[in-house]
């Protein structure tokens, strides 16, 4: 319900109340899924090959069963995320700074030794951390030189978490076999942007909470957000 953007402590010494809504985590779950799919199957590709009068089977996909999924962070998303992975027959890893063996256990996943350990033998990776000074840059050329050549990446969490510039390093040089990106550093991306174009990309406008959903309880707590503060009593006050 918090928002990063507002200056609260500005805010409380202003006198100005705010008010926030509630979001459902399961429409991010969905997108990094429709992503991590979409790059195994090589969906898009096939589609507009299929759509444009093309060759027929045009790629071979990669299995998910049996297969490493990486998770950095193992949160409200990141743990709904190692679920539907487990339920594919997925060996699932996880790791941040904070991560428990305790928490761990309790989704049911392995604890990796260490973030390079879960890049390294991971065959998916998929981030899914708050942005903050220790997760800033947390991926950069580095750590996309110890991902498999025929892993894959999915950040549907915070742009700055991956070093945009070594991502596009990346995939131009074919040291991974691609990535599912919903954030960006510019928003919305400006038309010559080299994420609009670059190779083994799966890019999406920020679709992570966008959904019916979604905008039925935004818009509708929103409302009555308004409609409290001006009977005096406000609900869901933040911080």
């Amino acid at each position: 319900m918090r928002n990063s953007v507002i200056d609260y402590a500005a805010a409380e010494a202003h006198g100005v109340t705010v008010c926030g809504t509630a979001s459902s985590s399961t429409p991010p779950v969905e997108l990094t899924w429709a992503l991590l799919l979409g790059l195994a199957r090589g969906i898009v590709r096939e589609s507009d090959s299929l759509r444009s009068g093309g060759p027929w089977q045009s790629t071979v996909g990669a299995d998910l069963h049996g297969r490493r999924l990486g998770l950095l962070g193992l949160g409200k998303i990141g743990s709904r995320v190692a679920q539907v992975g487990l339920a594919f027959g997925m060996r699932v890893s996880a790791w941040s700074q904070n991560l428990s063996e305790e928490r761990a256990a309790e989704v049911g996943v392995e604890r990796a030794g260490s973030k390079e350990d879960l890049l390294a033998g991971s065959d998916f990776v998929s981030i899914h951390l708050a942005l903050s000074d220790r997760t800033r840059g947390l991926i950069g050329a580095r750590e996309f030189g110890l991902l498999k050549p025929t892993a894959y990446l999915v950040n549907t969490s915070r742009s700055a978490i991956v070093d945009q510039d070594a991502l596009l390093d990346a995939l131009r040089a074919g040291r991974i076999a691609g990535a599912g990106v919903d954030v960006f550093d510019i928003e919305p991306l400006p038309a010559d942007h080299p994420m609009r174009t670059a190779p083994r990309l799966l890019a999406t406008p920020h679709l992570g909470y966008v959904s019916q959903d979604n905008y039925r309880t935004y818009y509708g707590q929103a409302v009555e957000n308004i409609r409290a503060y001006l009977a005096g009593s406000p609900v869901r006050q933040l911080p």
